[in-house]
């Protein structure tokens, strides 16, 4: 290859004897519109270039042009890419992805011509070529072909965060682009989970995404920049932006929470509380173990809240975020740490109390909704967000033991006495239904597991399939299948669940020899695996 000068590339033709000049393809980031945001790299390339190509509508205009005309000169090949459709309809047989493939093919051919006649390509394209740009299609279908390379540039996520004086991210926070075109329900969700976002491409998608910014909770500090460093720059709040006034090159920004969730504490603490305008406590589920068992919503919540409030093994689950409060306590002080999260939201702060699984399994949601049943708490607003159980998440690793109807019982006897456990243990054993049995023991109960597998005897085989699924999720993770005549108790503490099969219940070792005791989904000798499902047919009677 050759200097930068000529952007040219000589190659050897294959028996000929012939020399071929190759040119070269660049793909120019130009910036976000205003011209001094350019490169000195981009301008340079424009400069030397033989052609230069721009994408544009049908009107002629093209935006990247109008960015980078001071650089193009009498000497320059134009080669326009008019776009066949950009917001209208088509008669393409294809559609408007057949007709925008047609395009792009015969836009790359165009371009070819000039590279196989030795001629330097730039590729003009606002912001960076390869940031939702139309450029990356040239890329795809030339790169392989011709020495090439892309001049990076400034986004118009960048430009809108200089542009409004707001950090994007800062610290632990991880920064979520968005175009406006998904659905709304997945812009809501991927909003809901967000530390940050940037929402592009808005103009006919404003209405959907203003409405998926409100329901994930992220109104009040969205901001909105239209054609940022260009002329008819505007900002401003996102709520008060009026829809029929959108173009298509601007963007929705939710900008860090750090600076914000600060300024709020700092207000909190200096301005007298005003009783017409409470906080509020969201009951959230983290899951059997960490984020990935997190819903965006869970993500949301905790990410939007002033405090944290729960047990401490299952706070530290969660990120550490500037500007909140962590209250970790016991895990035996349910009724203490709900009245402190609902006393908080009293005082106009938003309160996550984080729990385990799911919050309405044996956990904080009840005694976070029995405290605010009275006095003074029943004006404080209380949510209650789902996470998976963990009956869900052993269910899930050992194959489908809960396709049928079944049962969740706890074996601690702590809030309740052992001869109701014992009562609805025979109850749901006569019923035949699966069973999902929670806290079988602990360091101080040692007994439960066992009396419970002889109660169970009574109605089940002793092969009856059983899942052990201790830590699901953490980094102890382990499921065994084992049957219930062989059930240890001696191997059950506090982090297991035990799923025990009904009788119609089956367990299948796929992959080797017949069914018997082993590890979940184990990687044994011929990668085979025992999975267990309860078949959703029952027969009849």
């Amino acid at each position: 290859m050759t200097g930068i000068g000529t952007g040219r590339e000589t190659t050897t033709g294959t028996g000929t004897g012939h020399e071929t000049t190759l040119g070269k393809l660049y793909g120019v980031g130009l910036g976000p519109g205003d011209p001094s945001l350019m490169t000195v790299r981009a301008v340079q390339v424009i400069a030397e270039a033989d052609v230069i190509a721009y994408h544009s509508a049908r009107h002629g205009r093209s935006i990247a042009r109008s960015i980078a005309v001071d650089h193009i000169g009498p000497d320059h090949i134009e080669e326009p890419l008019v776009y066949p459709v950009t917001t209208g309809t088509t008669d393409h047989p294809g559609g408007y992805r057949g007709a925008m493939e047609e395009f792009y093919a015969e836009s790359a051919a165009r371009l070819a011509v000039h590279l196989d006649a030795g001629r330097t390509v730039a590729v003009l394209a606002e912001g960076d070529p390869l940031f939702y740009g139309s450029y990356m299609h040239m890329h795809k279908r030339l790169a392989d072909r011709y020495p090439t390379e892309v001049i990076p540039g400034v986004t118009s996520v960048s430009a809108a965060a200089a542009r409004l004086g707001t950090p994007l991210v800062e610290g632990e926070e991880a920064l979520t682009i968005l175009p406006g075109t998904l659905p709304e329900e997945e812009l809501t969700a991927r909003l809901a989970s967000a530390d940050s976002a940037v929402v592009m491409k808005l103009g006919r998608t404003f209405p959907a995404v203003r409405r998926a910014v409100e329901r994930a909770g992220r109104l009040a500090d969205a901001r909105y920049v239209e054609r940022a460093t260009m002329s008819g720059e505007r900002t401003g709040p996102l709520a008060d932006t009026d829809p029929d006034s959108v173009p298509y090159f601007s963007v929705a920004v939710l900008p860090s929470r750090v600076d914000a969730r600060t300024d709020a504490r700092a207000d909190a603490q200096s301005a007298p509380r005003d009783p017409r305008d409470p906080g509020e406590v969201v009951v959230v589920g983290t899951g059997p173990a960490g984020p990935l068992w997190l819903t965006p919503e869970t993500r949301g919540a905790l990410a939007a809240a002033d405090d944290l409030v729960g047990y401490t093994t299952y706070l530290d689950r969660v990120p550490v975020r500037p500007g909140q409060q962590r209250h970790g306590s016991d895990n035996k002080v349910e009724s203490e740490r709900a009245e402190f999260a609902l006393e908080l939201a009293r005082r106009g702060r938003r309160v996550a109390v984080v729990s385990g699984g799911d919050p309405g399994v044996f956990a904080m949601a009840t005694a976070v909704l029995e405290a605010a049943s009275v006095d003074p708490y029943t004006e404080v607003p209380v949510r209650v967000l789902p996470g998976v159980t963990a009956a869900n998440a052993a269910a899930a690793r050992a194959g489908a033991p809960l396709g049928h109807d079944y049962a969740v019982i706890s074996l601690s006897d702590r809030l309740k006495p052992w001869d109701v456990i014992a009562e609805r243990l025979h109850a749901a054993a006569a019923a035949d239904l699966v069973l999902a049995l929670y806290n079988p023991g602990s360091r101080t109960r040692t007994w439960q597991v066992g009396k419970a597998r002889e109660l169970l005897l009574e109605h089940r085989a002793p092969d009856t399939p059983v899942v052990v699924g201790r830590d699901v999720g953490g980094a102890e993770e382990s499921v065994r299948i084992v049957r219930l005549g062989d059930l240890d108790p001696a191997q059950v503490d506090m982090r297991t669940i035990l799923l025990v099969g009904s009788s119609q219940t089956v367990a299948v070792r796929r992959g080797g020899a017949g069914a018997g005791e082993g590890e979940a989904g184990g990687g044994e000798a011929g990668g085979s695996e025992e999975v267990v499902w309860t078949p959703r047919r029952y027969p009849p009677s």
